[in-house]
Formats: structure tokens, sequence, C-alpha cells
């Protein structure tokens, strides 16, 4: 592996015109693709094998023209105070608005409140319900004004109006203030990380393009793959925190291997060859986790986890390949580690023999990370306490964890659809913003109408049930379709247990009468969505953990090491979990993060935090532990290898995680409560996975293994491949490339 990267980093250096053509063409190509592609809808939310999906197609399939997937809006009004909206007035205005509504090209039908008994009890909220022919996210832009402003007289005539349903549904913004925030920080890390402005462009330089590729990619395929706008958010969300850290690695074992006085080429492939190895195997365990997302077998997380895991394929590729390439380009405008940046004084090739003269076994001045892992080594067992206490006390709260997706409920106090929540609330009840349907296939029932009746007595005695509306029934009159209204919010546990009770009763229904009973809608799906993820974890984290555990065993021809790097990917996801809950569901400091509203965590939250974060985790352990382990294969006892590699590694480690912090917590900033719910997750986790596991935990648990860390047995030894990522291969190539003058590279620098 290393040979061959070797080559290929040499290779690039030399053809660096070439290669950056090659990767300028590949993001124009893309870029007109998504340019000329028609605009991305939705992903099609679907959720096989459950039995609200099954309802719905049963939906699609006895209600032809139905519009069963059609969007959904709410025109909710509110009379001025001391009046009703039954006053001939307000009435008036109310019919003028559902008779605009109704001429829209897109309008299946918009219901009267005062035919269809929408009025509250006092009288003083109303609504308006519009069905539509396509889903909320495919509606034309006309449509969708034309909604928004049809209220516009009624709030002239002195109503309170305001709109929800998913019609007003639009992609999620990640927040682009809060994006350019994340990226300035990380540019501002990466010039104190690498000493200059050039060494620092480039990390970002190549992020931009790599994202660029494949988000501009996802976006022209978004029509034909039936991609949405959250798979492009998730893309640019990984490939920008990946493509700057893979990049500054080999950045940063170039001016490395420039110290040790290699020409710049030969600097250029010994760092692709090494840290090159490394971003290799880190972007597999990224790949690995997030197409394992497909194990949940709900096709917007497979489109998803495919995309992003596409878009870390690119990365890798760049930082291989392009950065080599721009390295060439730099010349000596990036210099060895160590180097001031001076234009005159000694000669650089005598700057070079004073930096590799400065650097003995022992440095005089030791830096902030030999010094932490001289405490670490010196004081293992009371760092590894430290670190396990205090990440198993902030995961506590995982164990108050409910799951759930959010509704309009969780939307910002300012927008419209919160607002119209809050009326439907508090005109009819908690309940009436989550209203479940019912279908009952009663074709193979002697008495289908008599079957419906059954079902509509025995939905209406049971708890927490304030309405039951007459059945509708299809045109072969044996399929019927209830619509209930709970008494607690969509989101709610009693909401949940009601489902649950609806189908235990349908159960019996179906042993009397053989008539199915089924349960759909927005909240009926959202519980069995949950309930899906819920089933599928333990087998995806199985799969991604222990995929990655046999990969890890190649890395680093250990057993051990790999057991400890997986056993702290789980404390730090838990104790990120943790974080979550006590922010979102609790409401623990959600002012300063803007959470308005607390409640449920996001169904998919933890599933996604194990497929994200477990292959970011594994970046860091790969890049330091192989230093650890180069510095041992090399002779050096096990406490000094720890110590050596937080010498060459600790600081490139910590200013990768600070980018992966900034780029996600930049996300924070987004009004779409999900967006902000994973950049919060994967930004904390990022924290306490770099800064606590890796950087105390691993290091301890090292030191208190000693030897045995290493242990792999013989058997096995000779079965794994021996990929050398630490580049032991390559200390062959030290003789033959051995070159008097180290600042002298094999062509002219035409930067």
């Amino acid at each position: 592996m290393a040979t061959f990267l070797h080559r290929l980093g040499r290779l690039a250096f030399r053809r660096r015109r070439l290669v950056a053509l090659i990767w300028v063409a590949l993001l124009t190509l893309a870029g007109v693709g998504a340019a000329s592609a028609p605009a991305p809808g939705t992903t099609s939310f679907s959720i096989p094998g459950t039995e609200a999906q099954k309802a719905f197609d049963l939906l699609e399939q006895r209600f032809p023209g139905a519009g069963a997937d059609g969007g959904t809006g709410r025109i909710v009004f509110k009379a001025p105070e001391g009046q009703k909206m039954t006053d001939a007035g307000n009435r008036a205005t109310v019919a003028k608005t559902v008779e605009e509504l109704s001429a829209g090209s897109e309008v299946v039908s918009v219901t009267d409140p005062f035919t269809t008994n929408a009025v509250s009890k006092d009288g003083t909220v109303a609504y308006a319900s519009v069905k539509y022919e396509v889903p909320g996210m495919e509606l034309a832009d006309t449509t969708r004004d034309a909604l928004e402003a049809a209220g516009d007289d009624a709030r002239a005539a002195g109503l309170t109006v305001d709109i929800g349903g998913d019609a007003l549904q639009a992609g999620a913004e990640p927040g682009a203030a809060g994006e350019a925030v994340g990226i300035a920080i990380a540019a501002v890390v990466l010039v104190v990380t690498l000493g200059s402005l050039v060494a620092a462009g480039l990390p970002l330089l190549t992020a931009i393009i790599g994202v660029g590729i494949g988000v501009s990619t996802i976006t022209a395929l978004a029509e034909a793959l039936d991609l949405g706008d959250t798979t492009s958010t998730l893309a640019l969300m990984i490939g920008l925190a990946v493509g700057m850290d893979y990049a500054l690695f080999i950045v940063s074992r170039y001016r490395g291997e420039l110290a040790d006085g290699r020409d710049r080429e030969e600097a250029a492939g010994r760092a692709t060859g090494t840290a090159g190895s490394a971003v290799v195997f880190a972007g597999l365990t990224v790949v690995i986790a997030l197409a394992g997302l497909a194990v949940v077998n709900v096709p917007m997380l497979t489109k998803m986890g495919l995309a992003a895991a596409g878009t870390v394929v690119v990365a890798v590729l760049i930082a291989l390949t392009m950065i080599p390439a721009l390295l060439g380009f730099a010349g000596r405008r990036i210099h060895p580690v160590g180097e001031k940046r001076e234009r005159r004084g000694p000669g650089r090739a005598g700057r070079a023999e004073k930096a590799a003269a400065s650097r003995p076994a022992a440095p005089a001045g030791p830096g902030l990370g030999t010094r932490w892992a001289s405490f670490v080594v010196r004081r293992p067992a009371a760092v590894l306490l430290l670190g396990v206490v205090g990440l198993g006390a902030i995961a506590v709260p995982v164990t108050q964890l409910e799951l759930g997706l959010p509704d309009e409920g969780s939307q910002p106090t300012s927008t419209t659809q919160r607002r119209a929540y809050d009326l439907l609330s508090e005109g009819f009840g908690p309940g009436f913003n989550g209203p479940l349907t019912i279908v009952v296939d009663a074709r193979k029932s002697d008495d289908p109408r008599g079957a419906v009746s059954t079902v509509t007595d025995g939905i209406e005695g049971l708890e927490d049930v304030v309405t039951v509306t007459p059945a509708a029934f299809d045109k072969a009159g044996d399929t019927a379709t209830i619509t209930v209204i709970p008494d607690s919010k969509p989101s709610s546990t009693r909401t949940e247990d009601l489902v649950h009770a609806i189908r235990a009763e349908g159960t019996g229904v179906r042993a009397d009468t053989g008539a199915e009973v089924l349960v759909t809608g927005t909240t009926a799906m959202n519980i069995d969505f949950s309930q899906k993820l819920n089933d599928a974890l333990i087998p995806y984290l199985g799969l991604v953990v222990g995929l990655a555990f046999l990969l890890l065993i190649v890395v680093f021809r250990s057993v051990l090491v790999p057991l400890k790097a997986a056993l702290g990917f789980l404390l730090s996801v838990l104790a990120a979990l943790g974080a979550v809950v006590a922010v979102f569901q609790w409401g623990w400091f959600g002012g300063l993060l803007g959470v308005e509203e607390t409640g449920p965590i996001m169904s998919m939250m933890p599933i996604f935090m194990v497929g994200v974060v477990f292959g970011l985790a594994m970046d860091y352990e790969v890049f330091l532990v192989t230093r650890m382990r180069e510095a041992h294969v090399q002779g050096e006892t096990p406490a000094q290898a720890v110590v050596t590699g937080f010498r060459h590694s600790s600081r490139v480690v910590a200013a990768a995680a600070i980018i992966m912090m900034a780029v996600f917590g930049g996300f924070i900033t987004s009004s779409e409560q999900m967006i902000k719910m994973i950049g919060f997750g994967l930004a904390i986790a990022v924290f306490f996975d770099a800064f606590v596991v890796r950087m105390a935990i691993v290091p301890a648990v090292l030191a208190l293994l000693g030897e045995k860390a290493w242990w792999l047995p013989r058997w096995l030894d000779r079965a794994l491949p021996d990929v050398d990522v630490e580049g032991e291969g390559l200390k062959a190539l030290d003789s033959r490339d051995a070159d008097p003058d180290p600042d002298k590279d094999r062509e002219p620098v035409r930067a």
C-alpha cells in the first residue's frame, strides 16, 4: 500500500498540470450537469415492511385519484377579540378565501369549514383544508405563493390567519452564515497548524473541489435517482469535514518529510505513502459506516448514506492525487516543519539541516502533546478512570431517550406553520395536529359494513380518543377509511400507545370478521419509522463495527487496539446522545442554541450518529495510533511509542477535530430542527471522541497494556495481508533517493 501510494504521489507531483486539469474538468462536468438538471424534489418517503406503509399503498390502490400522497395545506382562521368565526362578516371573508384557493391549477379540493364542521366549540377558530395533486415538495412555486397569499384579504379584514401543512415545507436550509463561520474557523486553524496561508489554502481548496463535485453530481442525478435536498446537505456536511482533514494530514506529513531533508518530490511521495495510507483506511471506515445505512432498509436513508459515501471517496482520491500536485505548484512556498518563513539569512539547505539537527530524541522543549502524553503514561489509571466516568456521567440522559420525528410543533414560533399548529391546538385540542387514518380492508368479510361498524365502535371505546369520523367507503363498498383524532399531541407517548391499542383492537376484529385493520397517517408513519430504526440499530452496529474491526486488525496488526477503538467509540456516541437529550429533549442550554421547542429526539439520530461518528472516530484512531505503531515497529518501547505518536500527530489530530467541529457546528444555526440537531450531535461527538477518547483514554489504555497491546496470534499474523500503513517498505528507497540538496526539486518548480 505505502509503496504504491508513494509512486502515485510522486507521479502526481511530476504530472501536476495533468492531474489538476483532470479534477477541474470533473468539477466543470459535474457543475454543468447540475445546472442543466431539473430542480430536485423530495425523496419519496417509504418504509417497506411496516403497517403504515402497507395501509398507504392500499389507499392508493382502492381509492385511485384521491391523491393519497398529495400535498396538504391548512389555513387556520381566528376571529378578533369579542367576535366569532360564525359572524356573517367573518363567514363571508372565509368563503372568499376558499373560492380563491379552489381556482388553483394543482388543487384537488378545498373544504369549507362551515359545511365540514371545522369550527371550534367556542366559535373562535376555524380551518380550511386544501388537497393537492402532487406531493408538497413538488408543488409549483406559483401554487405555493397562492397558498401563502390566500389569507391576505382575511388578514386585512381583521382575522388572524396562519398556514400549516406540508405544502409550505421547503428544503432544509443549513444556515449559510453558520456554515461560513465554520469554514472561517477551519481556515484559521489550518493557518496556525500549517504555518502559512499557502499550506492552509490547499486543504480548503481541495475540500471545496471535492464537495463541489460530490454535491453537483447529487444534484445532477437527483431527479433520476429520487434524491431530496437532505441528501446533498449530508454530503456537504461530511465532505467538507473529511476533505479538509485528509488533506491536512498529508500536507502536515509532507512538511515533516521536508524537515527530514528530503527533496520536494520525494517528500510528496513519502507523505502520500504514509499519511495517504492512513487516509485510505480512515476513508474506508467512513464509507463502510455510511453505506451500511442500507441495512436499515429505508430508501431515504440508503440514498443519503450512499451519496455521502461517494463524496468521501472523492475526498480520498483528491487527497491522494490533487494534494501532491498542488504541493508541486506551491514549491518552496510551503516550508518544512520548524523552519521560519524568512526571506533572508541562511540558505534553505542550511535551515533544513538546522531544523533536522534541532530534533533530538528527547526534545529540550517538548510541546503540549508530548507533555500531555508523558503525563498520561505516568498516570494511566487515573486518566482512564476520569475519562470513562466523565463520559459515562454525560451519557446518563440517554436512559430517558424518547424518539420521534419533528412535526410543525417543533418549528420556531416565528413561522406560520408553528402558529397554525398552536391555533389548531388551542381551538380543537393538541391531537388535532396528528390525526390517525384507519384503513379497513373488508374484502374477505361476509359483512363489510358490519365489520367497519365494529371497528368504529371499538375505537370509540379506547382511551385518548376525542373524535372518530364516519367511515368513507370506496366504490366497491368493501374498503373504508376512518379518521381518529387523539387527545394528545402527535409526538407524545400517549398517541403512540393509542396507535398500538387500535392495532391490538384490529387483531381481534380480524379474528372475528376477517377484516384487516391498518393504521396509517403521518403520525403512524413516524411511529413505525422510529420502531424500524430501533430494530435495525443492533444489526447495523454489529455490521459496521464488525467490518471496521476486521479492517483495523489488518491496519494495526493487533486484536486489542481495534477492540479498544470500538469500545471508545461506543462511549463517545453514548455521551454525545446524552448531550443531545439534555439539550433538545430536556431543554438544557436550549436558548443558547436556538432550541425553541423541546420534544422527542429525531428517531434516526441514534443510528445516524453511529454511522457517521464511527467513521470519523476511526479517522483519529488511524492517524494517531499508526504513528505510535510506526514508532513501536522501529524499536521503541510501548510507552515511548505513545509519546512519539503524540509528538508527531496530536497537534494535527487536534486541528482536524477542531475543523470538523467548526464545520458541523455551522449547521446548528439552521432553522430546521433536524439539521440543527444533527450539527450539534456530530460536533459534540467529535469533541468527546477526539479530545477525551483518542487523546486521553486511548494512550492510557495503551500505556496500561504495554506490549500486550500489539499482540496478534501467529496464525492470524500469517493469514493477514501486509498493507504496510507505517511505510516500512519505503526504507529500501532511502539510499536510492538520497539527495545532497534537500530542497532541490527533480524538475524546476513552476508555480
